[in-house]
């Protein structure tokens, strides 16, 4: 592992943070076992031993799932909190961490134009869905949920938690919402609301989000944008093709937005966010709890006079369905956000280009290889730093049997990839087969490998992962 630069940071911070509450009286340890270090070193290194049975998600060599190490000052930040464990449900649990909160969802809101807003931290990307799916359906009670049937697992099974009927619409050969199925859908004239996935968890596609708002002007209805993952490609949405470019720039004009910090943003977990475009939509939220301190009076107001978020003293349990919850990660993510602004062309955003490049690069090389043993999919290049390939077999069984294989071959070499399960007919579309053809041949679902490319060093590192990729082909394939 590199050398770990948060002790070092943390060192002189916690010593400013006792100095904020020197003029207390001394107490004792509230466990006597708090007062024998070595009791808690020996546990320590018990727990450092077990965190050892794990991928090394922090490596470049670490390329399978949606996982991107903290960001050292995120990770510092984070651990100075827990000295104090502040609790962003209530504003006396935590007024620091709540004005930090209020402030770094500020700026990711920026991110989407908005200055005008509710939005706030949750502990999840499924949670923020939640909150947004809810809130839907207070304003549209008895309609349907549409998305995509690439949209993550998670808006099916919150639809049937709220008691919302929810429909998947199928998806085209590069993994976005089909329009023409969206539009018979939408002609039975009971549709709520449409999610539209900006990045897939499969293989990163972006929903054709300028599409679906043009429908939304002759059919009416609200437009949730998951962008848990795809999210923070905003900043470099330039660098993106023109169909995920016009899905960006129109973003904007959403009614609500999801984000996870967790994912691009450089945060542990959990971080999700959940932004709203008419803030009017915080008196769904109100209660009257005897708990509540500190209210804020703009959640009464009507919209035209309502204010940013920023800098008013808003008592986030106001405009949250979670209550407790962490305030360390509003800390981590605003120390994050203070050293890389959420700005293009900026630390942060570079490092999304770096990771989307080497997506590219290994796409590229995936094609060009001599050995005719990959087949990327037929639609192109990855949308945005996620590449899926499968292996050249007679049958899809037989591809998925060596999928399976080659990962585990990569493993033993410390490549990590992910695997996936795929429609065949997305690697075969000119064929010209018709689905019964398809399905005489074997076609349907197919295991491929998968690798998200989301660590900025991944592009640096790229001819290794290669090397070791193509040398687990020749183990498990021949040469």
């Amino acid at each position: 592992m590199p050398q770990d630069p948060v002790p070092g940071l943390l060192i002189r911070a916690t010593e400013l943070l006792e100095q904020q509450f020197a003029a207390l009286p001394a107490a004792g340890p509230a466990f006597e076992s708090a007062a024998d270090p070595g009791a808690m070193a020996r546990i320590l290194e018990g727990v450092a031993r077990r965190l050892g049975d794990n991928y090394p998600y922090f490596h470049p060599l670490y390329a399978g799932q949606m996982l991107k190490p903290p960001h050292p000052v995120a990770r510092a930040a984070y651990a100075l909190a827990m000295t104090i464990n502040p609790n962003n449900h209530a504003r006396d649990g935590g007024r620091a961490s709540s004005e930090m909160e209020i402030e770094a969802v500020g700026g990711i809101a920026g991110i989407f134009g908005w200055s005008e807003f509710l939005g706030h931290l949750t502990s999840s990307g499924t949670l923020a869905n939640l909150e947004a799916l809810w809130v839907a359906g207070q304003l549209a009670p008895g309609k349907r949920i549409l998305g995509s049937e690439q949209a993550h697992y998670t808006h099916q099974r919150i639809s049937a938690v709220l008691k919302l009927d929810y429909a998947p619409i199928a998806a085209d050969h590069c993994g976005r919402m089909s329009m023409d199925a969206l539009e018979t859908e939408l002609r039975k004239g009971d549709v709520g609301t449409v999610v539209v996935t900006l990045g897939s968890t499969a293989i990163g596609a972006v929903d054709p989000l300028d599409e679906v708002l043009a429908l939304r002007e002759r059919y009416g209805f609200r437009v949730h944008v998951d962008g848990a993952y795809g999210g923070y490609f905003r900043l470099i949405s330039e660098a993106l093709a023109e169909p995920a470019r016009r899905a960006f720039a129109a973003i904007s004009q959403a009614d609500s937005i999801v984000i996870d910090p967790h994912k691009h943003g450089l945060q542990p977990f959990g971080c999700g966010c959940i932004l709203f475009r008419d803030p009017s939509v915080g008196r769904f939220y109100k209660h009257d709890s005897p708990y509540t301190y500190f209210t804020s009076t703009q959640l009464h107001l009507h919209p035209s006079e309502k204010k940013s978020l920023a800098g008013d003293p808003v008592h986030l349990g106001e405009i949250s369905l979670e209550c407790s919850r962490a305030g360390a990660a509003a800390v981590a993510l605003w120390a994050t956000q203070q050293l890389l602004p959420l700005v293009p062309g900026g630390e942060f955003a570079r490092g999304l280009a770096h990771g989307r490049t080497a997506a590219l690069n290994l796409d590229r090389k995936l094609r060009e290889d001599r050995t005719g043993r990959f087949q990327p999919l037929a639609a192109g290049a990855p949308q945005l730093d996620i590449v899926v390939w499968k292996l050249k077999a007679e049958t899809s069984e037989q591809s998925s049997e060596l999928a399976q294989k080659v990962f585990d071959a990569c493993a033993a070499r410390d490549l990590h990839l992910a695997l996936v399960q795929l429609p065949l007919k997305w690697f075969e579309p000119a064929t010209g087969l018709e689905p019964e053809s398809l399905a005489a041949k074997g076609a349907g679902l197919v295991t491929c490998l998968r690798s998200v490319l989301m660590k900025p060093e991944h592009e640096a590192w790229l001819d290794r992962i290669w090397e070791r990729l193509t040398a687990s082909c020749d183990e498990v394939m021949g040469k």
